[in-house]
């Protein structure tokens, strides 16, 4: 995915109410928007060198987007609203060898007992369809480790029950990881933040739940998805 326009690079001054920022840009302070729910663990130190897209919509009353924010010598995506959109295109690019092959994508379907949307739904006319549920990880510690999730996420737990449910019905549902950044070696459940989630991992995994994660690489011009790197559940 390349930004259609250069992004403004500044320093963070703050990340506050989950959904913005002030950041310092060379021309002034700007109230940013932050697309990001989570905690956002490691990534929102004041004075970490951060990078903004700027929307011409006249009527946006934030006309500016957090993207991206350095942490030490790597740069990380924060915007949970772009891993659809990276997975998709790996999909239809042929990047991702274990999702190829279908016919047809569609993007947030409806489907499941808790009235859940799927990410992609992956189609084909002699195949049973494949749902693919994609979650953004920005969340790291030493030794390569990423994390996920970063804040006790009920939603990311219904989503793995729904998909569970998808397999005992005969159909390919499939949980990815979508990790925006280059720094790391593997994916697995933050169990300090939130034991069920990671049990409920455990469970899907059990119950032949395909589970992968994908890094990307990061930069101020571009986010592409590069190499699978194991999931681990110890």
């Amino acid at each position: 995915m390349i930004f259609r326009a250069k992004l403004a690079q500044g320093r963070l001054i703050r990340r506050y109410k989950r959904f913005l920022a002030d950041v310092q840009l060379p021309d002034g302070v700007v109230t940013a928007a932050c697309p990001n729910t989570g905690s956002m663990m490691g990534c929102c130190e004041p004075g970490s060198r951060v990078w903004l897209s700027e929307s011409d919509r006249a009527r946006r009353k934030y006309r500016h987007t957090w993207e991206i924010v350095e942490v030490g010598e790597v740069m990380v995506g924060i915007n949970t609203t772009l891993p659809n959109a990276l997975v998709a295109e790996a999909v239809a690019s042929g990047a991702l060898a274990e999702l190829a092959g279908y016919a047809g994508m569609r993007r947030e379907v409806s489907f499941g007992e808790e009235r859940s949307r799927i990410d992609l739904l992956l189609e084909h006319p002699e195949r049973p369809p494949c749902y693919v549920e994609v979650k953004n990880v920005t969340a790291a510690v030493s030794g390569r480790v990423a994390l996920f999730p970063d804040s006790v996420s009920e939603r990311g737990r219904k989503h793995l029950r729904e998909l569970m449910r998808l397999k005992r019905a005969g159909l390919r549902p499939v949980q990815l990881y979508c990790v925006q950044r280059g720094d790391v070696g593997e994916v697995r459940p933050a169990d300090a933040i939130d034991v069920e989630y990671g049990r409920t991992l455990r469970e899907a995994i059990a119950a032949g739940v395909e589970v992968m994660a994908y890094r990307a690489k990061v930069t101020p011009s571009e986010i592409r998805l590069e190499e699978r790197i194991p999931v681990v559940c110890p």
